[in-house]
């Protein structure tokens, strides 16, 4: 899913970030340093938006944070305009542990823009690639060339517009670490 959080001065920040829900409450663990962690103790909201624009997800590892947003309808936030929905949240509690805190959300309230039809083998491979390069300093170049290899079928298959430019993007960053990656 993707977060957003406002910083001191207002300003939105997206990040993709795994999301719990326990208890009735979505946990949100950020690790620490980040603007998302930052964020949140400074201003104890967000919007986890639901989108099928995997370039959301591929933008935050590649440095095109720059997505369009709107006025959150019950908090003090702001969610992404191509959101297909997006839940609006009070923290709660935190426990500011390290390396990752986790913040408590209360959801105040859920809204649908759009129906959500699924992702096809390209968006996944995308969100796939996504977090291989969240990784590319943890894992070995040939864990990552395998996955990759794996992950440009569904690309190759189904991509549209949007997938090709998210991949793409990714790709560079792979390239730009050092990683060779070869496609026939």
């Amino acid at each position: 899913m993707i977060v957003t959080t406002l910083d001191e001065l207002g300003n939105s920040h997206s990040a993709p970030m795994g999301i719990s829900e326990v208890n009735g409450y979505f946990l949100i663990k950020p690790f620490k340093p980040s603007s998302t962690y930052d964020n949140l103790k400074i201003h104890p909201q967000c919007t986890i938006n639901y989108t099928d624009d995997v370039r959301v997800f591929a933008g935050a590892l590649t440095g095109r944070r720059d997505w369009p947003t709107r006025s959150a309808k019950l908090i003090k936030g702001r969610y992404l305009e191509q959101a297909l929905s997006h839940s609006e949240l009070d923290i709660i509690k935190v426990d500011d542990d390290d390396p990752r805190a986790c913040f408590y959300g209360q959801v105040k309230q859920e809204f649908t823009h759009a129906p959500f039809r699924g992702f096809n083998r390209a968006q996944s491979a995308v969100i796939e690639a996504a977090i291989l390069v969240s990784r590319l300093g943890m894992l070995s170049e040939q864990k990552i060339r395998d996955e990759i290899s794996y992950l440009t079928i569904g690309i190759d298959k189904t991509a549209g517009e949007r997938e090709l430019e998210a991949w793409g993007w990714l790709m560079d960053k792979v390239q730009q670490a050092g990683i060779n990656i070869e496609h026939d």
